[in-house]
């Protein structure tokens, strides 16, 4: 399985994606995909998760945004040296897409900034393989 890994200001988030296919129906156009994110405060100082952003593009190119307080109806405040691990999923009407985007973050300071999410590969052994 793929992992996927940014690092924004000494925060790291890897995503590790998974294919469902208990949850899928390819003959109904549904694929269902779980992602689980671990969220690693790498800084010396303490953090809060205040809200997300995903982008979520379907293989026709179709786009769905997301957006909301905290991750599953969690703000977790990672002091240094911790982390914050959940699961997640979503589902798409092709058998393969992407998703990518942000977290919004605040310092004990008050100062908000954006950690970057990587772009991650959701694929199905549905999707036809194409060769360049």
């Amino acid at each position: 399985m793929f992992k996927y890994q940014s690092i924004t200001r000494h925060i790291a988030v890897t995503v590790r994606p998974e294919y469902l296919a208990d949850k899928s129906s390819p003959s109904d156009g549904r694929y269902v995909w779980a992602y689980h994110v671990r969220i690693e405060n790498h800084g010396d100082s303490t953090v809060q998760l205040r809200s997300r952003y995903w982008r979520i593009i379907d293989a026709k190119g179709h786009t769905r945004e997301v957006r909301g307080p905290g991750v599953i109806d969690q703000q977790p405040v990672l002091a240094p040296g911790q982390h914050f691990e959940y699961a997640s999923g979503t589902p798409l009407h092709t058998p393969s897409g992407i998703m990518v985007g942000t977290y919004q973050m605040e310092s004990a300071t008050g100062e908000t900034f954006d950690v970057e999410i990587p772009a991650f590969s959701l694929d199905s052994p549905h999707q036809s393989k194409l060769l360049h």
